[in-house]
């Protein structure tokens, strides 16, 4: 058994000493991008122009979903400070009332980001059984592969149904000014990207996981990082030595995914025993994967596809239940790598 998370393992001082680093910065960057507007717009035109994919135009749509980025980020905090200023840190409105102000903001945030995102980038969204996320509680488990996974679960699942999601999400997200103010008022837990190893996360974690209701739901990527084939062979060589044989052979045939890290996920499975199991799955954001793949233009024009699966929690195994999230990230392995040969033969 892991130990009872302290409610704040972050010190005040420390949170507003970053603060104080990323809100100006933040701002002064967004200022800078809205004055050079006209000059970064004509370079990357002409640096489109200039390549081999200037019908793309790939680095003038990076360039506008950055200046995106930036406005939200600044809209963000602004929104945010208008809340905590007028409900005196929610001492005014209540807990229930604050709350809920700052998930509407969050809403708003993430889905300006990623309809902004793809309209910018000319994608297109496929859901599959959407409806089975309609209604909490459940335990999100979500496929990792870039940093737009972020918005992705916001967008698709909470925003529609008006649900409020509990990130497990890693703590150098708290460098976005956003991403800590609101998500420092809503219940989330920001954590190491080793937290395997730290009892103390794990039990924030699990925390994460009690009094869930109809409205809510705990989102974990049980990968921890995104997909490489270095990454695969590090995982898979870290079971063996610690003696996981079985689940190293599951892992060799993954071809699209990491192996999950097992404790985050075990945890809220042993936190909330009767809480159904959602699995997002998707493929179409690999093009953000990296910087230069971003900028590549592997975004433009994507489909963004994305499968929902349900397992109520009577159906999860009490025992071997590594071995279980295995085989279900392995069905997840198959349908991305399904989809990829079902457009490699229409190509």
């Amino acid at each position: 058994m892991v130990k009872r998370a302290r409610k704040h393992d972050r010190s005040w001082l420390g949170t507003m000493g970053r603060r104080a680093v990323t809100v100006p910065s933040y701002m002064l960057l967004a200022a800078l991008c809205l004055i050079t507007a006209p000059l970064w717009l004509v370079t990357t035109v002409l640096l489109d122009m200039a390549s081999s994919k200037r019908g793309l135009f790939p680095r003038t749509r990076a360039g506008g979903f950055i200046a995106l980025y930036l406005c939200c980020e600044v809209l963000g905090i602004i929104a945010a400070a208008c809340i905590g200023a007028l409900s005196l840190g929610g001492l005014l409105w209540g807990h229930t009332r604050y709350r809920r102000a700052n998930a509407a903001l969050q809403r708003w945030w993430t889905s300006a980001l990623f309809r902004g995102g793809t309209s910018l980038f000319g994608m297109t969204t496929v859901v599959e059984n959407a409806q089975v996320a309609s209604r909490g509680p459940f335990l999100l488990f979500v496929r990792h592969s870039s940093t737009a996974d972020t918005v992705l679960a916001a967008a698709l699942v909470a925003n529609p149904h008006r649900l409020l999601l509990r990130y497990v999400i890693k703590r150098e997200l708290l460098w976005d000014p956003c991403l800590d103010i609101v998500g420092g008022r809503l219940p989330n837990a920001f954590i190491d990207r080793n937290a395997d190893r730290k009892d103390s996360d794990v039990a924030a974690m699990m925390q994460l996981a009690t009094k869930l209701d109809e409205r809510s739901a705990v989102l974990i990527y049980p990968e921890g990082t995104r997909f490489s084939k270095a990454k695969q062979q590090r995982a898979i060589a870290s079971l063996r030595d610690s003696g996981e044989t079985a689940l190293a052979e599951i892992a060799t045939t993954f071809r699209n995914v990491l192996p999950p890290r097992r404790r985050g996920a075990l945890a809220l499975l042993e936190a909330a025993p009767d809480v159904d199991v959602v699995f997002l799955e998707h493929t179409g954001f690999e093009g953000a994967t990296t910087l230069g793949s971003f900028l590549d233009g592997k975004l433009v024009g994507r489909t963004l596809r994305v499968r929902l699966r349900r397992f109520e929690a009577r159906s999860i195994p009490t025992e071997a239940r590594d071995t279980w999230l295995f085989e279900r990230w392995r069905e997840m392995d198959d349908w991305i790598d399904g989809l990829a040969s079902t457009k490699e033969d229409t190509t």
